[in-house]
């Protein structure tokens, strides 16, 4: 599956709650957290994601009620 990576602010997330998110399974968009990069100093956060398609990533954001400053694909050296 192709991976993302976004950044948005981290309001209104905690880090309590993106730790939750890591593990969840996948949305109805076919959505996965690969891994979450955040800093509460700076306010945002850096999504790699799992997704079939870069409208997936904005439809999973919008549903938490956030708008992705970007997204962009990428590929991973670990496969």
């Amino acid at each position: 599956m192709p991976k993302f990576i976004d950044s948005h602010p981290m309001e209104p997330f905690t880090a309590d709650e993106l730790n939750k998110l890591q593990n969840a399974p996948p949305d109805e968009f076919g959505v996965t957290h690969y891994d979450i990069l955040f800093s509460e100093k700076d306010n945002k956060i850096y999504c790699v994601l799992d997704a079939p398609n870069a409208e997936a990533v904005h439809k999973h954001h919008a549903k938490a009620g956030i708008e992705c400053d970007w997204v962009h694909e990428v590929k991973s050296t670990r496969g």
